[in-house]
């Protein structure tokens, strides 16, 4: 799997802001408030469930 110019950027937006790099992923949906609910809880969890939100994909 290749990566593309908008993986690169929502792979930043999901160290810099993990909510938003999933939003951008997959919408406003359950995926969403898991990560704000983890990024409430530690940067750290939102960061790596984001990543792996845009990863698996």
């Amino acid at each position: 799997m290749a990566f593309t110019a908008s993986d690169i950027c929502k792979i930043v937006l999901a160290v810099v802001l993990p909510p938003l790099g999933v939003f951008f992923e997959r919408g406003c949906g359950c995926d969403l408030l898991i990560n704000i609910g983890l990024t409430c809880l530690g940067y750290i969890p939102g960061i790596i469930h984001a990543l792996y939100i845009i990863l698996k994909y």
